[in-house]
């Protein structure tokens, strides 16, 4: 008598296709937690570069953005930075909250980048409110704070750094390896969805920085489909 293998083609695949929708392939903002866990946010996304990620909750009524931004300090004296260029996609031009440590304790200030060499403390084009920096047990920093954006805008460009030095509270210029030349990117403040029949407003979804943000939740309900039909045909 001939045995049936337990490993079936579609018994693989089975397998093969839970592991894409399992949770560790989903966006589910526990799985990036901080540490801290005093506020909490709609959407999360790991960054592509730098070991950083982003929080965000934005809020479409008055054109406000809550976010909270870490990643690993690149020495312990060095400086992290999250920020919007308001005009190009590149980091020339942008204007950033830095946070560094100032005598012992740690300080998030505002900062105009006009060139890669030059970093000058100075307001903001737009309103910044409610910044603050703390370091969690993974040893990253996190710079917390608030911001306004233009009425009816659906993105923004980013940018991201750290950096390795700070002289008399001033932080010196960043390395120029990939990872901190590639650190930029959109960011997506809303995605549009259709409101689902339970409910008056839209699900929150998660902003990625590529172009192709959708591919992920295309390719669950894809395999999900698949699942269904697969059960149909083993049973």
């Amino acid at each position: 008598m001939k045995t049936r293998s337990l490993f079936s083609p579609s018994l693989i695949l089975l397998f093969s296709l839970w592991a894409l929708i399992s949770p560790s392939h989903s966006f589910n903002c526990s799985l990036l937690k901080l540490a801290s866990g005093k506020k909490q946010y709609s959407n999360c996304t790991e960054l592509p570069t730098l070991n950083s990620t982003l929080h965000f909750t934005f809020n479409a009524t008055n054109s406000s953005l809550s976010l909270a931004f870490s990643a690993p300090f690149a020495n312990p004296n060095g400086w992290i930075a999250w920020g919007i260029n308001p005009t190009t996609t590149r980091m020339v031009g942008s204007q950033a909250l830095i946070a560094f440590k100032n005598k012992g304790s740690l300080v998030v200030k505002t900062y105009n980048l006009s060139s890669y060499s030059s970093i000058v403390e100075g307001e903001l084009s737009f309103d910044v409110w409610d910044l603050e920096a703390e370091t969690d047990h993974d040893g990253k920093m996190v710079i917390y704070g608030s911001l306004k954006v233009p009425a009816s805008v659906e993105k923004v460009n980013q940018v991201w750094q750290v950096g390795s030095g700070v002289i008399n509270d001033h932080p010196m210029k960043h390395g120029f390896a990939k990872g901190n030349l590639d650190s930029l990117g959109e960011l997506k403040l809303m995605d549009k969805v259709s409101l689902n029949a339970s409910s008056h407003a839209p699900t929150p979804q998660v902003a990625n920085n590529d172009e192709g943000d959708g591919w992920r939740v295309r390719e669950i309900n894809v395999a999900l489909w698949i699942l269904a039909l697969l059960s149909v045909m083993c049973f």
